[in-house]
Protein backbone atom coordinates (compact mmCIF):
# COMPACT_ATOMS: atom_id res chain seq x y z
CA UNK A 1 0.00 0.00 0.00
CA UNK A 2 1.20 3.52 -0.98
CA UNK A 3 2.15 5.86 2.23
CA UNK A 4 0.45 9.28 1.64
CA UNK A 5 -0.04 9.40 5.78
CA UNK A 6 1.48 12.77 6.18
CA UNK A 7 1.29 16.06 3.81
CA UNK A 8 4.55 15.27 1.98
CA UNK A 9 1.99 12.70 0.21
CA UNK A 10 5.23 10.82 -1.68
CA UNK A 11 3.41 7.41 -2.24
CA UNK A 12 6.05 4.99 -1.34
CA UNK A 13 5.72 1.43 -0.88
CA UNK A 14 6.60 1.25 2.44
CA UNK A 15 6.65 -2.26 2.80
CA UNK A 16 9.76 -1.83 0.02
CA UNK A 17 11.04 1.49 -0.14
CA UNK A 18 11.49 4.17 2.48
CA UNK A 19 9.64 6.99 2.34
CA UNK A 20 10.09 10.71 2.42
CA UNK A 21 10.65 9.84 6.16
CA UNK A 22 13.47 8.23 5.38
CA UNK A 23 12.21 4.69 6.74
CA UNK A 24 9.76 1.86 5.56
CA UNK A 25 8.25 -0.75 7.78
CA UNK A 26 8.23 -0.09 11.48
CA UNK A 27 11.22 0.90 13.35
CA UNK A 28 11.46 2.37 16.69
CA UNK A 29 14.31 3.61 18.93
CA UNK A 30 12.96 3.39 22.50
CA UNK A 31 10.39 2.57 24.58
CA UNK A 32 10.20 3.24 28.26
CA UNK A 33 8.75 5.67 31.23
CA UNK A 34 9.62 8.82 30.53
CA UNK A 35 9.63 11.56 33.54
CA UNK A 36 9.89 14.78 31.26
CA UNK A 37 6.47 15.06 29.68
CA UNK A 38 4.44 17.95 30.78
CA UNK A 39 3.57 17.14 34.93
CA UNK A 40 -0.61 16.29 33.55
CA UNK A 41 1.13 13.79 31.04
CA UNK A 42 4.22 11.86 33.22
CA UNK A 43 2.00 12.53 36.14
CA UNK A 44 3.88 9.97 38.94
CA UNK A 45 5.07 6.82 36.91
CA UNK A 46 6.08 8.50 33.86
CA UNK A 47 4.70 8.39 30.66
CA UNK A 48 5.00 5.45 28.45
CA UNK A 49 6.95 6.74 25.16
CA UNK A 50 7.53 4.83 22.12
CA UNK A 51 9.81 6.96 19.78
CA UNK A 52 9.48 6.35 16.16
CA UNK A 53 12.17 6.59 13.88
CA UNK A 54 12.27 8.55 10.89
CA UNK A 55 10.56 12.11 10.40
CA UNK A 56 9.01 14.25 6.81
CA UNK A 57 10.16 17.68 8.55
CA UNK A 58 13.77 16.75 8.87
CA UNK A 59 14.75 19.63 11.14
CA UNK A 60 17.99 21.10 11.11
CA UNK A 61 18.05 21.41 14.68
CA UNK A 62 16.29 18.32 16.13
CA UNK A 63 17.08 16.84 19.33
CA UNK A 64 16.14 13.70 18.25
CA UNK A 65 18.34 13.49 15.05
CA UNK A 66 19.83 10.55 15.93
CA UNK A 67 16.65 8.64 15.58
CA UNK A 68 14.50 11.04 13.24
CA UNK A 69 17.58 10.50 10.50
CA UNK A 70 16.83 6.74 11.34
CA UNK A 71 20.44 6.16 12.20
CA UNK A 72 19.45 4.48 15.46
CA UNK A 73 16.39 2.13 15.95
CA UNK A 74 15.05 -1.38 15.29
CA UNK A 75 12.48 -3.07 13.39
CA UNK A 76 9.79 -4.20 14.93
CA UNK A 77 5.88 -5.76 13.27
CA UNK A 78 2.62 -4.17 13.80
CA UNK A 79 2.25 -7.38 16.73
CA UNK A 80 5.14 -6.13 18.23
CA UNK A 81 3.86 -2.98 18.63
CA UNK A 82 0.85 -3.97 20.71
CA UNK A 83 2.73 -5.94 22.61
CA UNK A 84 4.57 -2.42 23.48
CA UNK A 85 1.55 -1.05 24.24
CA UNK A 86 0.54 -3.65 26.99
CA UNK A 87 4.07 -4.11 27.79
CA UNK A 88 3.96 -0.46 29.22
CA UNK A 89 0.68 -0.58 31.01
CA UNK A 90 1.56 -3.20 32.26
CA UNK A 91 5.04 -1.18 34.14
CA UNK A 92 2.64 1.52 35.53
CA UNK A 93 2.91 4.07 32.52
CA UNK A 94 0.60 6.67 32.93
CA UNK A 95 -0.56 6.80 28.91
CA UNK A 96 1.09 5.04 25.72
CA UNK A 97 2.73 8.35 24.24
CA UNK A 98 3.31 8.03 20.71
CA UNK A 99 6.44 10.19 19.97
CA UNK A 100 6.53 11.04 16.33
CA UNK A 101 3.92 8.76 15.02
CA UNK A 102 2.83 10.71 11.83
CA UNK A 103 3.91 8.02 8.97
CA UNK A 104 3.44 4.57 11.19
CA UNK A 105 -0.68 6.17 11.53
CA UNK A 106 -1.85 2.72 9.69
CA UNK A 107 0.45 -0.10 11.79
CA UNK A 108 -0.25 1.75 15.34
CA UNK A 109 -4.34 1.92 14.40
CA UNK A 110 -3.50 -1.83 13.70
CA UNK A 111 -1.48 -2.07 16.70
CA UNK A 112 -4.74 -0.74 18.58
CA UNK A 113 -7.28 -3.15 17.00
CA UNK A 114 -5.25 -6.45 18.30
CA UNK A 115 -4.58 -4.30 21.93
CA UNK A 116 -6.19 -1.38 23.11
CA UNK A 117 -4.61 0.39 25.45
CA UNK A 118 -6.65 0.52 28.87
CA UNK A 119 -4.98 3.90 29.77
CA UNK A 120 -4.49 7.69 27.30
CA UNK A 121 -3.09 7.49 24.00
CA UNK A 122 -1.36 10.31 23.94
CA UNK A 123 -0.62 12.07 19.99
CA UNK A 124 3.17 13.74 20.41
CA UNK A 125 3.24 15.08 17.12
CA UNK A 126 5.76 17.74 15.21
CA UNK A 127 2.03 19.15 14.07
CA UNK A 128 2.63 18.62 9.99
CA UNK A 129 -0.34 16.45 9.82
CA UNK A 130 -3.07 15.90 7.30
CA UNK A 131 -6.45 16.31 8.78
CA UNK A 132 -7.58 13.22 6.81
CA UNK A 133 -5.08 11.58 8.99
CA UNK A 134 -5.84 13.52 12.23
CA UNK A 135 -9.18 11.91 11.74
CA UNK A 136 -8.49 8.16 12.11
CA UNK A 137 -6.29 8.86 14.78
CA UNK A 138 -8.85 10.47 16.59
CA UNK A 139 -10.93 7.00 16.81
CA UNK A 140 -8.09 6.09 19.71
CA UNK A 141 -6.48 9.16 20.73
CA UNK A 142 -7.05 10.49 24.12
CA UNK A 143 -4.44 13.10 24.08
CA UNK A 144 -2.83 15.40 21.17
CA UNK A 145 0.59 16.58 22.50
CA UNK A 146 1.23 18.43 19.25
CA UNK A 147 4.40 21.18 18.68
CA UNK A 148 3.67 24.38 16.72
CA UNK A 149 7.40 25.05 15.00
CA UNK A 150 6.60 27.82 13.09
CA UNK A 151 3.92 30.27 11.80
CA UNK A 152 6.66 32.27 9.65
CA UNK A 153 7.18 30.33 6.19
CA UNK A 154 10.18 31.67 6.16
CA UNK A 155 12.12 29.63 9.22
CA UNK A 156 10.32 26.64 7.86
CA UNK A 157 11.96 27.43 4.43
CA UNK A 158 15.45 27.55 6.54
CA UNK A 159 15.32 25.09 9.13
CA UNK A 160 13.18 22.38 7.06
CA UNK A 161 12.74 20.31 4.36
CA UNK A 162 9.13 21.36 4.50
CA UNK A 163 8.33 25.31 3.88
CA UNK A 164 4.53 24.71 3.97
CA UNK A 165 5.23 23.84 7.51
CA UNK A 166 1.78 25.91 8.63
CA UNK A 167 -0.36 25.44 6.31
CA UNK A 168 -0.92 22.32 7.49
CA UNK A 169 0.06 22.91 11.37
CA UNK A 170 -2.46 25.44 11.85
CA UNK A 171 -5.62 23.40 10.70
CA UNK A 172 -4.07 20.73 12.12
CA UNK A 173 -4.01 22.37 15.80
CA UNK A 174 -7.36 23.55 15.33
CA UNK A 175 -8.57 20.25 14.96
CA UNK A 176 -6.69 18.73 18.23
CA UNK A 177 -7.19 21.60 19.97
CA UNK A 178 -11.35 20.59 19.93
CA UNK A 179 -10.27 17.47 21.47
CA UNK A 180 -12.24 17.38 25.43
CA UNK A 181 -9.91 18.42 28.18
CA UNK A 182 -10.21 16.12 30.94
CA UNK A 183 -8.13 15.92 34.15
CA UNK A 184 -8.59 13.39 37.14
CA UNK A 185 -8.74 15.15 40.52
CA UNK A 186 -5.38 14.58 41.53
CA UNK A 187 -3.79 16.34 38.42
CA UNK A 188 -3.98 13.20 35.71
CA UNK A 189 -4.54 14.44 32.56
CA UNK A 190 -7.11 12.03 30.81
CA UNK A 191 -8.34 13.91 27.70
CA UNK A 192 -7.44 17.39 26.13
CA UNK A 193 -4.91 18.83 23.70
CA UNK A 194 -1.46 20.45 24.80
CA UNK A 195 0.40 22.47 22.48
CA UNK A 196 4.23 22.61 22.55
CA UNK A 197 6.14 25.22 21.15
CA UNK A 198 9.89 25.14 21.45
CA UNK A 199 11.89 28.89 21.56
CA UNK A 200 14.94 29.76 19.14
CA UNK A 201 17.45 32.12 19.14
CA UNK A 202 16.35 34.75 17.29
CA UNK A 203 12.82 34.33 16.27
CA UNK A 204 10.76 35.33 19.18
CA UNK A 205 8.96 37.54 17.07
CA UNK A 206 7.20 34.07 15.64
CA UNK A 207 7.17 33.03 19.21
CA UNK A 208 4.76 35.52 19.74
CA UNK A 209 2.61 34.71 16.59
CA UNK A 210 2.56 31.73 17.95
CA UNK A 211 1.03 32.70 21.09
CA UNK A 212 -1.11 34.73 19.46
CA UNK A 213 -2.54 31.56 17.47
CA UNK A 214 -3.31 29.76 20.72
CA UNK A 215 -4.78 32.68 22.27
CA UNK A 216 -7.50 31.89 19.84
CA UNK A 217 -8.08 28.60 20.30
CA UNK A 218 -10.55 26.91 23.36
CA UNK A 219 -9.78 28.04 26.63
CA UNK A 220 -9.32 24.75 27.53
CA UNK A 221 -6.26 24.11 25.43
CA UNK A 222 -2.69 24.07 27.46
CA UNK A 223 0.02 25.64 26.39
CA UNK A 224 3.66 24.32 26.90
CA UNK A 225 6.39 26.95 26.47
CA UNK A 226 9.93 25.27 26.39
CA UNK A 227 13.63 27.21 26.27
CA UNK A 228 15.04 24.16 26.55
CA UNK A 229 17.08 24.89 22.82
CA UNK A 230 20.00 23.01 22.76
CA UNK A 231 22.44 23.05 19.37
CA UNK A 232 22.08 19.66 18.25
CA UNK A 233 21.87 18.08 14.47
CA UNK A 234 22.90 20.34 11.92
CA UNK A 235 22.64 23.44 14.09
CA UNK A 236 26.11 24.36 13.91
CA UNK A 237 25.82 25.44 9.91
CA UNK A 238 23.40 27.88 11.06
CA UNK A 239 25.30 30.89 12.93
CA UNK A 240 22.21 31.91 14.68
CA UNK A 241 21.44 28.36 15.93
CA UNK A 242 24.57 28.18 17.34
CA UNK A 243 23.46 29.48 20.76
CA UNK A 244 20.93 28.92 23.08
CA UNK A 245 17.86 31.24 24.08
CA UNK A 246 18.81 34.46 25.88
CA UNK A 247 16.70 35.28 29.42
CA UNK A 248 15.91 38.57 27.39
CA UNK A 249 14.15 36.32 24.90
CA UNK A 250 12.62 34.22 27.50
CA UNK A 251 11.20 37.21 29.16
CA UNK A 252 9.18 38.96 25.68
CA UNK A 253 7.64 35.35 25.41
CA UNK A 254 6.68 35.08 28.83
CA UNK A 255 5.22 37.95 28.79
CA UNK A 256 2.98 37.66 25.20
CA UNK A 257 1.60 34.89 27.53
CA UNK A 258 0.37 36.87 30.04
CA UNK A 259 -0.74 39.78 28.09
CA UNK A 260 -2.68 37.51 25.71
CA UNK A 261 -4.00 36.07 28.43
CA UNK A 262 -3.83 32.32 28.28
CA UNK A 263 -5.07 30.46 31.30
CA UNK A 264 -3.42 26.88 31.30
CA UNK A 265 0.30 27.33 31.00
CA UNK A 266 3.67 24.97 31.40
CA UNK A 267 6.82 27.65 31.69
CA UNK A 268 9.52 25.72 30.99
CA UNK A 269 12.42 26.53 33.58
CA UNK A 270 14.83 28.44 31.59
CA UNK A 271 18.08 26.39 33.20
CA UNK A 272 16.35 23.52 31.20
CA UNK A 273 19.11 23.88 27.90
CA UNK A 274 20.56 21.13 28.43
CA UNK A 275 21.09 17.51 27.27
CA UNK A 276 19.98 15.23 30.20
CA UNK A 277 15.92 15.92 28.95
CA UNK A 278 16.99 14.06 26.15
CA UNK A 279 16.84 10.04 25.91
CA UNK A 280 20.00 8.15 25.40
CA UNK A 281 19.06 5.83 22.38
CA UNK A 282 19.63 2.45 23.00
CA UNK A 283 18.84 0.06 20.38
Amino acid sequence: MVCNQCPASCGADREKHSGACGVKGVRIAKYYLHPFEEPPVSFKNGSGCIFFCGCTLKCVFCQNYSLSRNTRGKDITVKELADIFKRLEDTGAENINLVNPTHYLHAIAEAVSLYRPNIPVVYNTHGYEKLESLRIADGFVDIYLPDLKFIDPLLAKRYTARGDYADYALPALRFMAEKKCEVSADGKMLSGCIIRHLMLPQAVYDTLNVIKFVSGLPESVYFSLMSQYTPFGDAEKFKELRRGITKREYSSAVSAVRAYGLKNVFLQDFESAQSAYIPDWDF
